[in-house]
């Protein structure tokens, strides 16, 4: 037996709550994940967890064992980081989850330059608009637009976007340009519909905030579409400025209701409590943190 493996394997399967997730974290089968715990409850001798068909818990024993290996891990691990190659090169797989499109546009075409840098580690991304639960899923790191409502998360702010509202010169030719969100009403907008719920537009104006529900032939719950319908001059789109910061600075759409822009969004990169960072998680943060810098349309403000 691996005993650090082991260990390693138990503290995944209390953090995660099951062995299926555990397994799935750290890419082998369940039953080899099972068998590792087997072994070190059978090397300690004494049971660390309770089974069923439908939960885990800890025994008491396991609660002991659990939070003197939690310390020996960290320990560990930050020696690791201090000595050797674990502070010039981390190394491992990272599982990381972000929204379609923003990924595409923003993260992979930099991947190159991360794994010059870091050629020892592993990127995985799990592409979806779903909030996933990261303990359970595996997930090491999420990429999240907008403000934060897990307490059991961790949230570093790396960037802010606009909120634009925008149309394509041929659609506004046709049918004019809006001057206040009031305007919206007469105008064709192009709908993003999570989960078949259409998505209101949020403004703010002089008296405070603003929300208008727009009205169109199209809804998608997809980013690359509302960006495709509007270069398609099929009306106003409202999304976050890095959908459209291409399109604007080669002027392809342009931007409207500027004087009612709300609030920026910020981006943040979320990683679960209650455990140390990994240094191969902090310096893809801290990459990712450095390249968002470099673009405009994502800067800190």
């Amino acid at each position: 037996m691996d005993q650090l493996a082991a260990i390693r394997m138990f503290i995944r399967v209390v953090e995660s709550g099951s062995f299926s997730a555990a397994a799935r974290a750290t890419a082998i089968g369940q039953p080899a994940a099972s068998k590792q715990v087997t072994a070190l409850e059978d090397h300690l001798g004494a049971q660390l967890l309770r089974r069923t068909s439908r939960s885990l818990s800890l025994t008491e024993a396991g609660q002991d064992f659990y939070e003197s290996a939690v310390r020996l891990i960290s320990d560990l691990d930050a020696a690791e980081s201090r000595v050797g190659r674990g502070q010039s090169a981390p190394s491992g797989l990272i599982r990381m989850t972000v929204a379609p499109v923003f990924g595409r546009l923003y993260i992979v075409p930099r991947l190159p330059e991360f794994f010059v840098r870091f050629p020892d580690i592993v990127v995985e991304t799990i592409v979806t608009d779903r909030a996933l639960n990261l303990v359970e899923e595996g997930v090491d790191l999420a990429i999240h637009n907008g403000e934060l409502q897990d307490s059991a998360l961790l949230a570093r702010k790396i960037a802010m976007t606009p909120i634009v509202t925008v149309a394509s010169p041929a659609y506004l030719k046709r049918y004019g340009e809006p001057s206040s969100p009031g305007d919206l009403d007469k105008h064709r907008c192009v709908i993003y519909s999570p989960s078949g719920a259409p998505r209101s537009w949020g403004f703010k104006g002089k008296a405070g905030s603003i929300e208008v529900q727009p009205k169109g032939n199209f809804r998608t719950n997809d980013a690359e579409e509302i960006r495709a319908a509007v270069l398609s001059d099929m009306g106003l789109a409202h999304a976050p400025g890095w959908l459209f910061a291409r399109e604007i600075a080669s002027k392809a759409v342009r931007p409207v209701l500027r004087a009612y822009e709300p609030t920026p969004l910020s981006i943040s990169a979320v990683h679960p409590a209650g455990r140390r960072l990994p240094t191969k998680v902090r310096v893809l943060i801290d990459f990712l943190a450095q390249i968002f810098a470099q673009q405009p349309t994502l800067a800190m403000r």
